[in-house]
């Protein structure tokens, strides 16, 4: 009987999008086909597959225009993904773009955003981590661009990452800089 309660409350989301419906069995997140661009939970979603978890919400979609997404400021194109509760995990933005006071890393032309880079958000839509788009100072401390963030979170050959504060956590140093080799770790105190 669950069963069958869950699969009425995903058609029942699914037809209100307009969508076919594609179910990944035992995730609890379940794949549609939008058929236009639809307005979802305040995201504007491209007529394209977002991904919903087993309540209904949306977890995933494709923009269909410029949006905001807590400070990120995420081209048409870009790929936004939320949390269950609803607030932003991350973006895959289509293009480099400026957050705050820093550049970071998008897509590209040829890969599009679905393999740029990732760009994460605290559950209060502040700048978690990205990749530098090019080597930058950051709060006074010279940043190198480009690495590879980990699903836990690790941060390893570059990139940035941000207290919740907005305070610079830690990077890669694009140069000697407190005693530290260009290459080297930096982290800031807590």
């Amino acid at each position: 009987m669950k069963r069958m309660s869950w699969l009425i409350a995903v058609l029942a989301v699914a037809a209100g999008y307009g969508v076919t419906l594609i179910a990944q069995s035992g995730t609890g997140v379940h794949r549609t086909k939008l058929a236009q661009a639809t307005e979802i939970q305040g995201y504007a979603c491209a007529k394209d597959y977002a991904w919903f978890y087993s309540d209904g919400k949306l977890q995933r979609c494709t923009t269909s225009r410029e949006i905001a997404v807590g400070v990120a400021q995420v081209q048409r194109g870009s790929i936004v993904e939320l949390l269950p509760d609803g607030r932003p995990n991350f973006v895959m933005m289509l293009h480099d773009a400026a957050i705050g006071e820093v550049e970071c890393k998008g897509g590209n032309w040829l890969l599009g955003s679905s393999e740029g880079a990732m760009v994460m958000l605290y559950p209060s839509g502040k700048l978690k981590q990205c990749w530098l788009a090019k080597d930058q100072g950051v709060q006074g401390v010279p940043c190198m661009s480009g690495g590879v963030f980990f699903g836990d979170g690790a941060k390893r050959d570059g990139g940035v990452r941000f207290m919740e504060s907005g305070k610079l956590e830690s990077c890669t140093l694009a140069k000697e800089y407190g005693g530290k080799r260009r290459g080297e770790h930096f982290q800031q105190a807590q």
